[in-house]
């Protein structure tokens, strides 16, 4: 009686296992970049900086002073949009398994090659995401100065985006340890 009732049992948790539904899969990845980094430097960040860097420019000649900067709502609009879309690029920039180029991208004179870079992006993606996170908080300076209509200040965070932007490219764009001498 004693095997019988060890036998039911038996049956029944082998039953009960085969009528188990598997494990739910691991849920798909939150984000699937498509871009490269270096897409979204060309499409993106370097309009959206340039936008900021022209919007505000003084000019000194021997005619005198010419001061540029936004005066209308338009102007300063459009300068807006520009710092919001600098701004959300750097959170692009900081998702996971984000390559540097397409592979398919030719050498740049004066870049080290995307291969090396990607390596270096892989061995210590903090540091970049730290670049990036540099970035977005002059962005956001930019953007302040923006909306309180002070060009002085739009200037001024103007060179700290630059700043941001060339201690990046040092890094993993052209690095002096890496790029091949002209």
């Amino acid at each position: 009686m004693r095997i019988a009732r060890c036998s039911s049992i038996l049956i029944g948790l082998l039953l009960a296992a085969c009528t188990r539904t598997p494990p739910p899969a691991a849920p798909a990845p939150l984000f699937l970049p498509k871009a490269s980094i270096r897409e979204l430097m060309d499409a993106q960040v370097d309009p959206a900086a340039d936008a900021i860097w022209d919007s505000v420019v003084i000019t000194i000649t021997a005619a005198g002073q010419d001061d540029k900067q936004p005066r209308t709502e338009a102007e300063w609009q459009a300068v807006r949009r520009s710092a919001i879309t600098l701004i959300e690029a750097t959170n692009l920039l900081m998702i996971d398994r984000r390559r540097i180029a397409p592979a398919s991208a030719p050498a740049v004179p004066g870049e080290a090659s995307a291969s090396v870079l990607e390596q270096r992006l892989d061995a210590n993606r903090a540091a970049f995401v730290g670049f990036a996170q540099a970035l977005r908080n002059v962005s956001l300076q930019a953007l302040e100065a923006i909306d309180a209509r002070d060009a002085t200040r739009l200037l001024e965070a103007g060179g700290e985006i630059d700043g941001a932007c060339e201690a990046c490219h040092l890094v993993y764009w052209y690095p002096p340890d890496l790029t091949p001498a002209s």
